[in-house]
């Protein structure tokens, strides 16, 4: 597990399961070769090392192993290669899918390297929550767009609600609004990483309790 959900959290969906750090190259193939019948691939790395490679998901599904991804880099990953049986779940892998969204960027963040606990926001999760303030009427669509376009043109590293208003700042947004919608963004913050890194446990919870180990 990494920083889209708290390994407390996961021990309580999948109690006997084997929890990793984010995920890099090789990690897959090394699960597969422990005799690992079903990998979820949440977390991965983008900077620190290599990323897990397309092939080795194709490697680990050609063995029989049920490989599910969601949430972040499984997300990615699921998009580009449930056409050869990885098993996707949740919105921010339905994105990636739908084309509404398609670049690593999108799920990067900042984490702390011991505790694994995230820095800065990312950009899914910005969008997950300004979606929901539009929807509520909270904020307009223009607005919406505004930090959106604020938000994408900050470095994935500083990404946060005070630094997304100081950016928007720049496009003519009056200074009150700005902070309102920021503060905003604070109180009614939606982790559409954590939701969708529950579901990739639930799925996988079902499977092994139902002994179903083959892609949908």
């Amino acid at each position: 597990m990494g920083p889209s959900a708290p390994i407390a959290e996961a021990i309580r969906v999948l109690p006997s399961a084997t929890f990793r750090p984010p995920a890099g190259r090789g990690d897959i193939v090394s699960a597969t070769d422990e005799g690992f019948e079903i990998i979820g691939l949440i977390d991965g790395v983008f900077y620190q090392r290599n990323a897990v490679a397309h092939r080795e998901i194709k490697y680990a599904i050609e063995r029989g192993v049920v490989v599910v991804g969601g949430s972040s880099m499984g997300a990615l990953r699921a998009a580009e290669m449930d056409a050869y049986g990885m098993v996707g779940v949740g919105k921010i892998y339905r994105w990636y899918k739908d084309g509404k969204i398609s670049s690593d960027d999108e799920v990067a963040l900042v984490f702390h390297p011991e505790t694994l606990a995230p820095i800065s926001e990312p950009m899914v999760n910005i969008r997950a929550t300004l979606e929901g303030l539009a929807n509520s009427g909270e904020i307009t669509p223009e607005e919406e767009e505004s930090f959106l376009k604020a938000a994408s043109e900050t470095p994935f590293q500083f990404r946060n609600p005070m630094r997304i208003c100081q950016r928007a700042l720049h496009t003519g947004m009056p200074p009150d609004r700005c902070r309102t919608i920021a503060s905003l963004m604070i109180e009614k913050h939606v982790d559409q990483k954590r939701i969708d890194a529950m579901e990739v446990l639930k799925d996988v919870s079902a499977r092994l309790k139902n002994k179903v180990y083959e892609t949908r």
